[in-house]
């Protein structure tokens, strides 16, 4: 009738209720301890025997179903991936123990990825790769539309890219105002300074939509009406976006071209540093 059970616990929750107030706060605070227990993995050397073991026991005092477990695993792991990015590059030993956490909890890349946490995971590995001098091996890309160099490999393709040109000499306003000079080698900006958002001026215009590759010496666009490489020591600055990136090329014509990739903290780490190799 209009009694209520409570959905944690099934013991009657009284009149037009479905919880137990303390029931709630109990499934919450279980909740909190397996995401905090599970953002610690990249940090310290996990007994899985023992973490399984500390989650079922929270999970069966707080009355939590196994979906809500696994969300709270996932959300352990985005927190871990978040916190490994956002005070340094991600070291070999921080991505292998993340690595890990998804055997040991035979977690798929789909449940992973549902935030771009995988996706993210795989770029700082790419990213240290760059940032150490080194060109990232064992990434496949298939049916490029690039006609490389002999010397020079592929490191990225980004899809669905929107291509703009500023059809008069203003400035992109970028969220996080990175207006940056020819960087240093190695130097790596945190996922933190990519928040703000591109500000749509009138004089940018889409020009074509399509794929950008980034390699060793260029970056390249391939759409519908639009192909073009631009070679890295042509470029005098880069602009950073949350969303993508700006060039401006040396010539006194060139007017300023910008890439929407998604990412723009990958993006801008990922050219400003194999500018630099």
């Amino acid at each position: 009738g209009i009694m209520g059970d409570c959905i944690y616990c099934g013991q009657p929750a009284g009149f037009l209720r479905r919880a137990h107030g303390h029931c709630k706060d109990n499934h919450d605070r279980g909740k909190s301890r397996i995401v905090g227990l599970v953002s610690r993995v990249s940090s310290e050397d996990v007994d899985y025997q023992r973490l399984s073991a500390a989650i079922k026991e929270i999970a069966s005092s707080s009355y939590m179903q196994r979906d809500t477990i696994r969300a709270c695993v996932v959300a352990g792991y985005e927190n871990a991936v978040e916190r490994a990015l956002d005070d340094h590059v991600i070291t070999e030993e921080e991505q292998e123990r993340l690595h890990e956490l998804q055997r040991q909890m035979s977690l798929s890349q789909e449940a992973l990825n549902r935030n771009g946490a995988f996706d993210r995971l795989i770029k700082a590995g790419v990213l240290r790769d760059v940032l150490n001098g080194v060109v990232p091996q064992g990434l496949q890309f298939t049916g490029i539309p690039f006609n490389l160099q002999k010397s020079e490999t592929l490191v990225w393709v980004f899809q669905d890219v929107d291509y703009y040109e500023v059809k008069t000499k203003t400035k992109f306003v970028g969220g996080s105002r990175g207006v940056s000079l020819r960087v240093t080698k190695g130097v790596y900006y945190r996922v933190g300074g990519f928040k703000g958002e591109r500000v749509q001026e009138s004089a940018t215009v889409h020009v074509d939509t399509g794929l950008m590759g980034v390699t060793t010496k260029h970056i390249y666009f391939a759409g519908p009406s639009k192909r073009f490489r631009i070679n890295y020591r042509k470029i005098v600055t880069f602009e950073t976006f949350s969303d993508g990136i700006g060039v401006q090329r040396d010539a006194q014509t060139a007017k300023p071209q910008s890439f929407r990739t998604g990412d723009g903290w990958f993006t801008y780490n990922l050219v400003a540093n194999l500018a630099q190799i």
